[in-house]
Parts: structure tokens; sequence; C-alpha cells
């Protein structure tokens, strides 16, 4: 049998020999105990296998608490240092070496035909910075309000812990239901707190809609161009996606009952306001069509309104909501703060008839039990306290110091923006060449694009290309583009 005990001692002579706390340093006592001991078995002065002195002979020799003591060594259990033997003591663990860290992962190579899973996975993947990412559907981390939403997470923190460890409500947070009963007043939607169901953002708002009205066969009907990533989602479903064309106003209303006849859809999904990806929006005429086609087909419009706050409201641009014609008998509304206020904070809602609403959290519990309360509980703070219409507005007032600058230097360089809306982020760009071949030569210089053809659910070569115009201030875009413009096609 070992012998453990020179190990034991020496683990113990070691950190007794040095003085290694100084009540002067501008560091925890915590802090100054882990710093060392790790320093110490990295150095391997501390073996793997030595016996730490036990928390009552650390404290006594180095004079603090044993609650620091234990404070401590569970730091150093939870960062791998040291092991803890139940009825024994704590162990200095045998560490294997640590690998080095990867390396930026390389772009995957662009297939022949881009496709949707292609390009979100390289937005993620790549972690460009804003200024080299003209394709992405995000404003710049530095427009957002980081303290804001730091501000809020500290208060929620302030409060009954007991709530922050337990399962929210399936239906949402309450007291933020209620907050968007008010703002969706705002729009003329009558929703009471009953009829709306916060999610994990728009795109599990999308997913339980469709899963709750689609069987595969099912056709659903999406703008063209329009939001890249619901076409793959709605396809694994088994669903058929067929896209209607939009023009400046709205949806191609002669093609929009020719095909809604021939195909006789189960949901229609559009952006009323703020197109993604032409900031357009739906005229007042076209809604009532869009409307009196769905009535005649029975089809459920999911109008999704992420871009909502981003516009300045009626008063200045003409924008119609189906759901306030429809009052949420046969349109299911959509929202979010995923553009407004933070991604990572993964907020939506869902506004529906009261029967649906029931239904879709019914399934929602089902799949994800609930959302995150804590997310939900910052946006009702900063939405309830007035923080949020200021922040909107300074966003708003950012895009409109931006847009017609940097959409003229677009121009100068050789795309063709033949629509130029007074609101929104996007512009739906014409570079005159395949923008998939755009979108590779991009890439191989570190800027990430978004190409046309992704934006239409048949994926076929495009000229036209989506541009971020708050992402489009690196100079190095415009060269990239001025040189391959022509060049590509």
């Amino acid at each position: 049998m070992t012998n453990t005990a020179p190990a034991r001692r020496s683990a113990a002579l070691n950190l007794a020999a040095p003085q290694i706390l100084s009540r002067d340093a501008g560091e925890s006592l915590v802090d100054q105990i882990v710093r060392s001991i790790e320093l110490r078995i990295d150095d391997k002065l501390l073996r793997s296998g030595a016996r730490m002195p036990s928390i009552r002979q650390f404290a006594e020799l180095h004079g603090v608490s044993r609650f620091t003591v234990v404070e401590a060594y569970d730091r150093l259990v939870a960062r791998g240092y040291l092991e803890s033997r139940r009825g024994s003591g704590f162990y200095v663990r045998e560490r294997a070496p640590l690998a080095a860290p990867p390396g930026p992962r390389p772009a995957d190579p662009v297939p022949q035909h881009l496709d949707v899973v292609w390009l979100v996975r390289n937005m993620f993947r790549q972690q460009l910075p804003p200024q080299k990412t003209p394709g992405s559907g995000l404003l710049p981390s530095d427009w957002l309000d980081g303290e804001l939403i730091a501000n809020g997470l500290r208060a929620i923190s302030r409060q009954n812990q007991n709530l922050l460890v337990q399962y929210g409500n399936p239906q949402g947070f309450l007291p933020l239901r209620q907050q968007l009963q008010l703002k969706l007043a705002e729009l003329e939607i009558a929703a009471a707190p009953e009829q709306i169901l916060t999610t994990s953002g728009i795109t599990q708002g999308l997913d339980l809609v469709a899963r709750h009205f689609t069987r595969p066969g099912d056709t659903i009907f999406v703008d063209d161009p329009a939001w890249f990533l619901m076409f793959g989602s709605f396809a694994t479903l088994g669903a058929k996606v067929v896209g209607i064309p939009r023009l400046p106003d709205g949806p191609d209303i002669a093609r929009l009952a020719e095909l809604a006849a021939a195909h006789k859809p189960r949901l229609y999904v559009i952006n009323s306001v703020l197109h993604n990806p032409t900031s357009t929006s739906l005229s007042a005429a076209k809604a009532f069509q869009v409307l009196k086609i769905a009535e005649q087909h029975d089809i459920t419009i999911v109008e999704d309104d992420i871009y909502c706050d981003l516009h300045p409201g009626s008063s200045v641009q003409p924008a119609t909501r189906i759901a306030s014609l429809d009052q949420l008998q046969r349109v299911i509304y959509l929202g979010g703060f995923s553009k407004t206020l933070a991604a990572n904070l993964r907020v939506g809602f869902i506004a529906a008839s009261a029967e649906i609403a029931e239904r879709l959290a019914d399934r929602k519990m089902l799949t994800t039990l609930t959302t995150s309360e804590i997310g939900e509980r910052v946006v009702y703070k900063i939405l309830s306290e007035g923080h949020y219409r200021k922040h909107v507005d300074r966003l708003r007032s950012k895009l409109d110091a931006v847009r017609d600058k940097n959409v003229k230097q677009l121009e100068r360089v050789g795309l063709k923006v033949d629509i130029a809306t007074p609101a929104g982020m996007f512009v739906w760009a014409d570079a005159g060449c395949d923008t998939n071949v755009l979108t590779e030569k991009a890439l191989e210089e570190g800027y990430l694009l978004a190409p046309g053809a992704l934006f239409s659910p048949s994926q076929l070569p495009s000229t036209r290309m989506r541009i971020n115009v708050a992402a489009v201030s690196d100079a190095g875009v415009l060269r990239l583009l001025e040189r391959h413009i022509g060049k590509a096609g």
C-alpha cells in the first residue's frame, strides 16, 4: 500500500511556507487563494493526488474564515484543479493536458446551389464583425443598448429568487402579456392577455403555427422574396411552399387569387410592415384584397410584424396591418424584440383568437413546457418603465441618418436600388450579376452577403441581394462590390 503521508505533508507545507494572501491586494481573499493554488498546481509545486490542508487547517494557517476557504476550494473543484472525496477531504486532481483552442473554422465551401442552411450556418460560425456582414439581419450591436438589458437583469436578480428557479406560465409571463395588450391596442389590434402567447422569438412562433395548421402535403404561401429561414422549416414539416410575387405595395393580387384557387393553402405568411428583404409596407387597398381572398378560400393569414417598431408610424409612412382589419379572427399576429432589443433574449409573441391561442399554448407546453420567464421579465421591465419607446426612437434616428448616404454609396459602386423606402433596415438591391457567385467571392475576402436566391422558395439564381443599410460602413465592403459587380455574372 502506498504511503501518502509525504504527499499530504508536502501539500500543507507548500501552502503554509510562503504568505500567499494580502489584505491590501485589489482582489478578494477568495480570488487570491484560487489564483495562488492554481499557479502552484500548474507549476507542479502541488502534485496530482496531494491532499490539501483541511478547511480548518487552511483557515487557521492564513487567518481567514472557513467560509472563505470553502468558497475557494469549491471554485477550484469547479475549475478542475481539485477533487472532493467525501469523508476524506480535497485532493489535487490529475489534469490532462488541455487541447489547444481551435482556430477560426473556415467557412463551408460554397455549394453549387446555395441553400438556406449554408447561409445561416456561416452567419453563426464566422462570428464576423457587423461591418463585415452587410447581409446580416441584425442591427450592429453597438447600436443596441446592452446596459438597458443589464439593468433589467440586475433588477430581476434582486426580486424573489424562488421566481427565477421555477417554471414560468406556459402562456407566458402575465404582466408582459398585459403590457403587450397595450402595445397592440396602439396598433388598433384588440387582444386580451389570454389571446397572447409568448414564444422563443418569431422562429418558434412560426413553427408552432405551422405545426398546428398543416399536415404533410399541405401548401403554405409566402411572399417572394421573403425571410428565407421559414422555407426550410416548413419543408421539414412536409409542406409545399409556394411564393407570391411581392410588389412595392404588397403581394401581386391577381397572382395570389390565381394560386389560391389552384392550391387551397392552409396558411399565408406575410410581412405587412417593413417587409424583409425590401422594407416595403402593405397598402390599405392591398390589405383589404388579401383578407378578401383569404376569406374566399379559407386561408389563415400569419402576419409577421417583427420590424414593427422600426416603422415611424402611419402619420409618416402609410402602413396597414391585416390584423387591425380582421381583429384576429382569421389573422394570427406575430411580434418580437430580437431586432430592437437583443436577439439573445429570444422573446417573441403570438396574438390570435382565444381558441387558437389556447391550442397553441398547449402545443408549446408539450414541446418546450415554457419559455424563459427571465427574458420575459426583462422585456416587461423595459416596456413598462417607458425605456423602450425612447430606445426605438434612437434606432430609427440612426437608421435615418445612414440610409440615404449608404444607398448612394451602393449606387455609386454599381448596385441599383429601385425601391428606396424611407424606413427600415434593408434595401433590395440589383447587382446586375449572379449574386450567388458574388457571395462566394465576398466570402473568400471575409465578408458575408445575402444573395437573392435564398429569399425565394424556388432558390433560382438571382441578381438581387439584401443589404443591411446599417452594416455597410466598412469601406472594404464598397471596394469589394465595386471590384466584382459586373464581373461575377
